[in-house]
């Protein structure tokens, strides 16, 4: 097996199992780091507020166009240039500073959504508007979201790291869990656009509170120099390890067909249950509702690795078939709820497992091509899935949203195990790991 060092990257630290659980007050350990807290704070607003925007940006597409292949469209130019520029992305989040980065970004994000504000609320709004504005803030998370979370590491140290990627789960899950419920008590009240100038609020709040770190806290990384062949270098160190490489891949099949939830709950609350835009507000709270328990509890996993990869996904993705069989409204609302709590089992766990077994060096590239697939995946099921649910229907969308995955999985698996690759991680407490983990 190819090792980090053969392509030009110190031996990262093995990832450490513990024996047991860590005790429960030491759930949230990474806010004791202060640049973390209030960058954790300003997240938990900015996610609240993003939430908020993203169901009405679906809601109002729904009602101004009539095409559920439409909200696919805009899910595709939100996350399209992901797909194309993402690697691109982590190049740059690995040579200028990361806290820089991330303000520049989000003042870019004020201005648009507080564009989209001013023309939904003087009623002069089109569809084309919408996918400007997606396609817009997709260039942002191409820079955004690789510095978000490379930049955790550089508040907490390599000690709180793992917790804080918990905690930033949570977080995201918190706003996921409250902002589709406000967005829908403001559909109903007072229409999108405030929505969309709460977004633009949120993401400011975020500038300030990043302007407010202590600088001289930072566990910084050095930036990279400007060299040929560091895109090539950052693909090349991903490719010689299994535990990143086949948890990308895995991820991939989620993405494409499993994340795409947006466009099955609009036809869902549209067509299946009748129950508008308050009832998709409602189904989007209950995913969130489950991914903020599954959240909290991957902050007491033990250890992580390929095997749990695989378990994880293979759990939420035949959660996800079921509940295209649920037949009422109650059982449908139950199964949400799962989907949410074993997705988050499976990405804070392969978040966790991506960037502790990637060296800081690289780390920006390694990143930036975790949120390449996981987001340029979504783009490109988007639009497919919407399709499907328009000429299938909504609980067929559903079926094929976890089956695919399931199977792909499946097949992973299989193939890893006759590698040796699902091999219980080191003996626990030592800080030994599974093959591919240490390189």
């Amino acid at each position: 097996m190819t090792t980090a060092t053969s392509v030009g990257f110190p031996p990262t630290e093995p990832l450490t199992q513990l024996t047991s659980p860590p005790p429960w007050k030491q759930t949230f350990s990474s806010l004791k780091v202060r640049n973390y807290r209030i960058f954790a704070l300003s997240n938990l607003i900015a996610m609240t507020a993003m939430w908020m925007a993203r169901i009405a940006q679906d809601w109002l597409v729904l009602e101004l166009s009539g095409s559920v292949t439409a909200v696919g469209i805009t899910v595709a130019l939100q996350f399209a240039p992901m797909l194309v520029f993402g690697l691109l992305g982590g190049v740059i989040v690995d040579r200028y500073p990361k806290r820089t980065l991330l303000m520049i970004c989000q003042s870019i994000a004020v201005l648009t959504s507080a564009t989209l504000a001013a023309l939904v609320l003087t009623g002069t709004v089109e569809v084309w508007h919408i996918y400007l504005s997606a396609l817009v803030l997709g260039f942002v998370t191409v820079v955004d979201n690789p510095a978000r979370q490379s930049f955790t590491g550089e508040m907490v140290g390599p000690f709180h790291l793992r917790n804080a990627i918990s905690v930033n789960s949570s977080t995201f899950q918190v706003g996921a869990l409250i902002g589709p419920a406000l967005s829908g008590a403001l559909l109903v009240a007072v229409g999108a656009g405030w929505s969309f100038g709460l977004n633009a609020l949120g993401c400011a709040f975020v500038v300030v509170s990043l302007a407010r770190l202590r600088t001289s806290e930072l566990y910084r990384t050095p930036s990279m120099p400007r060299e040929r062949g560091q895109l090539r270098a950052g693909i090349r160190y991903v490719s010689s390890k299994p535990a990143i490489l086949y948890t990308i891949v895995i991820m991939g099949f989620l993405a494409v067909f499993g994340q795409n939830l947006p466009v099955i709950l609009s036809a869902y609350a549209k067509d299946v249950f009748g129950v508008g835009a308050a009832g998709y507000g409602v189904f989007n709270t209950l995913v969130a509702v489950g991914a903020l328990t599954g959240a909290l509890l991957s902050t007491r996993r033990r250890g992580f690795g390929l095997r749990g990869i695989v378990v994880a996904a293979l759990c939420y993705s035949l959660v996800q078939t079921v509940s295209g069989l649920m037949p009422t409204e109650e059982s449908f609302a139950v199964a949400l709820a799962a989907v949410g709590l074993t997705w988050l089992l499976f990405i804070t766990l392969a978040n966790s497992l991506v960037q502790l077994s990637s060296n800081a060096g690289v780390r920006g590239r390694v990143m930036a091509l975790y949120v390449l697939v996981l987001l340029g995946g979504q783009s490109i099921g988007g639009p497919l899935m919407g399709l499907v649910v328009e000429h299938f229907g909504a609980q067929t969308g559903m079926l094929v949203s976890g089956g695919v995955p399931l199977v792909a999985v499946a097949v992973i698996g299989v193939v890893l195990a006759r590698r040796g690759l699902l091999a219980k991680p080191g003996t626990p407490g030592r800080g030994l790991s599974a093959p591919g983990l240490t390189a």
